[in-house]
């Protein structure tokens, strides 16, 4: 969550952009994305040649000596943030235009690769040298103030404030991930170095980078000192689609800057036959648009079988199916209204879910989740894909705080049900005695499909009702004559003050 200075910081370092004459705001995001791009491939570049240095490995860094730029030879230390952010505005204009654009623009070997295809078209429009200087000099200022922020993914947080900028954020039910809610649910998948991950509506791979920390964090030796494993993790695990080329430019740019060489990240209509892949993912991390209005003559005929709409949040959930492989797992955030909609498509999709494969978590988020941008009610549905039905007792969490406040401020606080809801969804034999009163508890799938397949945890929940003792009638009467009589003696001496 950005606030205060560094949120001060970035507001002044859009208007910087403004002011030089630079007003669509895809086109400011976009500018920012490649500058944050240059400067965190230095960074990166500086941290693996300690790490290497550490490990007695070799390193061979991207800023060579040599670089061919064009028909130029130059020394690539040049084209390092840390080494042009000092030039006069001039030079470092001159650099940037004819040495480093060029030069991350034909950054990734593999012409096929996510980053070559979405950067091949990438321009670099800032108009003169004195608006490059002063937006250096900002960037410096907003990395100095995320360096003070240790504890949390500042940067995506960042990304994500950009983003909310976009004056068509919240279109189409296009609402931005709250990355504290991403990495919950990353948390609560645990993905395996053999996983194959795909997010189908990946916008600015959240997910997908979450996950590539997570293995990071919690499975370095499995990843990174098995060969093959290694090379599944940079070349084949993480698999992402959307419909918007700004967010996959950012998205494969993203995922690069977070040490994934060669994510597949294209441009598809998930729910459309444009989509083959079916059976083919053991992990799907998704929060897909609600609400989206969409041509039914585009979508993938298989999905309209499971249920016929032209709802996406419905649609997507049956890609979901049709994408996993048989044991693959599932965690998307779905709205309230696919939780207990009773439209034949909604009931059909939950029991698709409930009767053939295997639900396993619902977990209710309140609305204030993703404010200030939109105050949507949402769950995280957790399934898996079986194909002979599975499902037992479903888990039920109804989550009350996300450790900030709720409402557009979006301030930090202590309250946070999430480490929580990762423990217990961890140790889920514990939860078979919890009464309908507290926080979580496990429905039978028999009560479910007598409440048709209804997925709101109002509906199971037990609310306790206290007992609230009231005074006597008489009493009361008497109270209300007192206070009557009180009112007529001070209307009456108002009345005396009136006429002197």
């Amino acid at each position: 969550m950005i606030t205060g200075e560094l949120k001060n910081k970035i507001d002044g370092l859009w208007e910087i952009f403004w002011m030089g004459g630079l007003t669509n705001p895809l086109d400011v995001i976009e500018q920012m994305t490649y500058l944050m791009f240059i400067h965190d491939l230095d960074t990166t570049d500086t941290l693996r040649a300690k790490e290497c240095a550490m490990l007695g490995l070799p390193f061979e860094s991207i800023f060579a000596e040599e670089v061919q730029i064009g028909t130029q030879t130059i020394d690539g230390t040049q084209m390092k943030w840390s080494v042009f952010h000092d030039f006069p505005a001039q030079k470092m204009y001159s650099v940037m235009q004819e040495w480093v654009f060029p030069f991350i623009k034909n950054l990734h070997g593999d012409k096929e690769s996510a980053y070559s295809k979405y950067m091949s078209d990438a321009i670099f429009k800032v108009p003169t040298p004195l608006m490059l200087d002063k937006i250096v000099t900002a960037m410096d200022g907003i990395y100095e103030q995320m360096a003070k922020i240790s504890d949390t993914d500042a940067r995506g947080d960042v990304y994500e404030y950009l983003l909310s900028k976009l004056s068509t954020a919240g279109v189409n039910g296009q609402f931005r991930t709250p990355r504290h809610i991403i990495r919950m649910m990353v948390d609560l998948m645990q993905p395996k170095p053999d996983d194959l991950i795909c997010d189908p509506a990946c916008g600015t791979s959240g997910f997908l980078v979450a996950a590539s920390d997570y293995l990071k964090e919690n499975k370095k030796s499995e990843v990174f000192f098995n060969k093959q494993n290694k090379d599944h993790y940079m070349n084949l695990m993480f698999t992402g689609f959307d419909m918007d080329r700004t967010m996959l430019r950012i998205g494969a740019m993203n995922m690069m800057t977070h040490g994934v060489e060669n994510p597949f990240i294209e441009y598809r209509d998930s729910l459309s036959d444009q989509n083959p892949d079916r059976e083919k993912y053991s992990l799907i991390l998704a929060n897909p648009p609600f609400k989206g209005s969409l041509d039914a003559e585009t979508v993938s005929t298989d999905l309209l079988k499971i249920c016929k709409t032209k709802k996406t949040e419905l649609l997507f959930l049956a890609l979901f199916l049709k994408m996993l492989k048989t044991g693959g797992h599932c965690a998307c955030i779905v709205p309230d209204g696919v939780l207990f909609g009773s439209s034949t498509a909604h009931k059909a999709i939950r029991k698709e879910i409930i009767e053939n494969n295997r639900l396993e978590a619902v977990i209710s988020m309140p609305s204030g989740v993703f404010k200030p941008y939109a105050g949507v009610s949402t769950a995280v549905l957790i399934f898996t894909k079986t194909n002979h039905g599975g499902t037992d007792n479903v888990w039920f969490y109804d989550m009350k705080a996300d450790g900030f406040t709720l409402d557009d401020k979006r301030s930090e606080t202590k309250e946070n049900d999430i480490p929580d809801i990762i423990a217990r969804f961890g140790n889920l034999k514990s939860e078979t005695n919890r009464e309908r009163t507290e926080q979580s508890f496990l429905v039978s799938k028999d009560e479910i499909v007598q409440n048709e397949y209804d997925l709101s945890i109002n509906k199971y929940k037990k609310t306790e009702y206290k007992p609230v003792e009231y005074p006597p009638t008489e009493q009361i009467m008497s109270e209300l004559r007192e206070l009557e009589k009180q009112i007529n003696i001070e209307m009456d001496e108002l009345e005396q003050l009136l006429k002197q």
